[in-house]
């Protein structure tokens, strides 16, 4: 049996070294992590402003908007933290290090969104049923200024792996940011030179309607790499076909499963039976590459079976 392991501590543990693989998950997480700052700064100081905008226009959609951006700054923080926690080396107590603080933080975030919607809503059909009279000139320039800085942040952190499920969380919430600065403006505009004072909770019924829909395919993609589910884009059957031929003389591929620990992270334990009177480190060798070069898979644990299959009893040996 052989095994690749991406931290090295416990890799010094297990026998092996991955300094390089290491060295380059520092760098992007310190990447991860300046982005996160920065965005969590501008967050807070834009949270005062709004805050105190909706205060004094008396505008739902602007103060909607800052407890929003309020969960945000606490979702931030939380990504902000996890980003820095994936990064501590892996440990004897786990062995995979700290990189699934990062997918933690994706679900308790996209839980937070759920919360955050709820009480827009409420506050919505408060204010349809009873209309508030609003500034809508105070009101419209502080929902253009928070539009202006949601757009500069989540520029900020568009820029992500697709599995990274801590930066999706912190843009999903920036971008839900943006959703409700736009409504604000557009709300702000109708109450100014259409005096419908029901745009401002209607608005922000409708951020919510759109917030939903993002916040329920994070929480399903975070869930999904929470419970060991097989990576997005990857099929076990076409892999293990793949493998079968990736050298002559490997006869089965099988007891194959795919997951991954955090976004780039992507995991394979598998049995792999060859000829006995082949070259089975060719061969070994062989699986790797392919997992590695095709499929983005850097960890792979591969036992090497010249007969039957050596599980006791065969649990999960059957072909295919």
């Amino acid at each position: 049996m052989t095994s690749v392991h991406p931290h090295p501590r416990a890799a010094a543990v297990a026998g092996h070294d991955h300094a390089g693989v290491r060295a380059s998950a520092v760098v992007t997480g310190d990447r991860r992590s300046l982005r996160l700052g920065i965005a969590l700064a501008l967050t807070l100081v834009m949270l005062a402003v709004e805050a105190a905008g909706g205060l004094f226009s008396g505008s739902l959609a602007l103060l909607a908007d800052a407890g929003h951006m309020l969960i945000d700054s606490l979702a931030l923080g939380l990504a902000w933290a996890s980003a820095g926690m994936a990064l501590r080396q892996a440990d004897m107590r786990r062995s995979f290090g700290y990189a699934r603080f990062e997918v933690l933080a994706g679900f308790v975030n996209a839980l937070t969104q759920f919360l955050l919607v709820g009480w827009i809503a409420w506050e919505a059909v408060q204010r349809l049923l009873t209309p508030h009279a609003i500034l809508s000139g105070v009101m419209l320039t502080v929902a253009v200024i928070g539009l202006v800085v949601n757009a500069l942040v989540l520029r900020l952190l568009h820029r992500h792996d697709h599995d990274d499920v801590n930066m999706a969380a912190a843009s999903l919430h920036v971008l839900g940011d943006l959703l409700g600065s736009v409504a604000t403006v557009a709300a702000a505009l109708l109450v100014r030179w259409e005096h419908w004072l029901w745009a401002d909770p209607a608005l922000s019924l409708l951020v919510c309607a759109l917030l939903l829909r993002s916040a329920f395919v994070l929480l399903r993609r975070s869930t999904h790499i929470l419970l060991e589910g097989t990576p997005e884009g990857l099929d076990p059957e076409t892999v293990a076909l793949a493998l079968r031929a990736a050298d002559a003389a490997i006869r089965d591929v099988h007891h194959l499963h795919l997951w991954q620990i955090a976004s780039g992270q992507r995991m394979a334990t598998l049995h792999v039976r060859v000829d006995v009177a082949t070259d089975a480190e060719r061969a070994l060798r062989a699986v790797k590459a392919m997992l590695h070069d095709r499929y983005s898979i850097g960890h792979a644990t591969i036992e090497i079976e010249h007969g039957s299959c050596s599980d006791p009893g065969g649990h999960g040996c059957a072909s295919g």
